[in-house]
């Protein structure tokens, strides 16, 4: 089996409901530009506090694939 290099990112994923919503907006968005994604893994949780409005938010590694030369 040929070894494999992967390729690490952070993204960070918001919603006015909830941290899970927050990470998973961030993993769908990532689908879009990327590809093989492999693990997400979500690093830090905060919610951003303006009035009585509260945004959540998750910072979200990821990793994929490195096919780049």
């Amino acid at each position: 089996m040929p070894e494999s290099v992967y390729k690490i990112v952070e993204l960070v994923g918001t919603s006015s409901e909830s941290w899970e919503k927050a990470a998973n907006a961030a993993v769908d968005r990532a689908t879009k530009s990327l590809r093989d994604l492999r693990i997400a893994e979500v690093v830090q949780l905060d919610i951003h506090i303006d009035g009585k409005k509260r945004l959540y938010r998750a910072k979200v590694r990821l990793s994929f694939k490195y096919e780049g030369g």
